[in-house]
C-alpha cells in the first residue's frame, strides 16, 4: 500500500519529488483533494513531516496548492537556508506563497542557534523573511535565545 501511495503521489506531483506514506489514502479528483491518514510521513527534499493526517489540495493542473497536517504534527523544515523543528496541532504549508502556519500549541526551533518560539499560532512568510507569533489566550509569546557574554 505504501508503494502505491508513493507512486500515485509521484505521478500527481510530476516535477516535485514528494514522497508520502500512510496507512490509508483517498482522493477526490473533482474537488482536487488527497487525504492521507494513519502514520503519515511526508518527505520533500530536506523537509520531513509526520502527522496522523495530511490533506493535500491540488489545482486544475494537479499541482499542490496547500498541505495541511494535523494530529501530532511535527516537522523538520528548511526555511531560508536554516534548519527548523516545528510542531503544533496543525501545520499548514502553502507552496504558492511560501508560507508556513503552525496552529495551536505552536512551537518553532531554529536548530543551529537553538532559538525557540512558543505561541498559539506562528506564521512564517519564507519569501519575505517575516515571522508573526500570537500568544495564547492568557499567556504571552515566549522567545528563548542564547547570548554570549564578552566577559566569558
Amino acid at each position: 500500500m505504501k508503494y502505491l501511495i508513493f507512486f500515485l503521489t509521484t505521478v500527481i506531483l510530476c516535477a516535485s519529488e514528494v514522497e508520502i506514506t500512510a496507512n490509508k489514502f483517498t482522493a477526490d479528483e473533482t474537488k482536487g483533494i488527497s487525504v492521507f491518514t494513519g502514520n503519515v510521513h511526508v518527505v520533500k527534499g530536506k523537509d520531513d513531516l509526520k502527522a496522523n493526517k495530511v490533506v493535500v489540495n491540488f489545482d486544475k493542473k494537479k499541482q499542490p496548492t496547500l498541505y495541511t497536517a494535523s494530529g501530532s504534527a511535527k516537522a523538520k523544515l528548511t526555511i531560508n537556508g536554516k534548519s527548523y523543528f516545528a510542531k503544533g496541532d496543525t501545520l499548514i504549508y502553502n507552496p504558492l506563497t511560501l508560507k508556513y502556519i503552525i496552529k495551536k500549541n505552536a512551537f518553532l526551533q531554529e536548530i543551529n542557534s537553538d532559538k525557540k518560539i512558543y505561541g498559539e499560532n506562528i506564521s512564517v512568510d519564507q519569501a519575505r523573511g517575516y515571522y508573526e507569533v500570537d500568544g495564547k489566550k492568557n499567556e504571552p509569546v515566549k522567545f528563548i535565545f542564547k547570548v554570549k557574554d564578552k566577559n566569558k
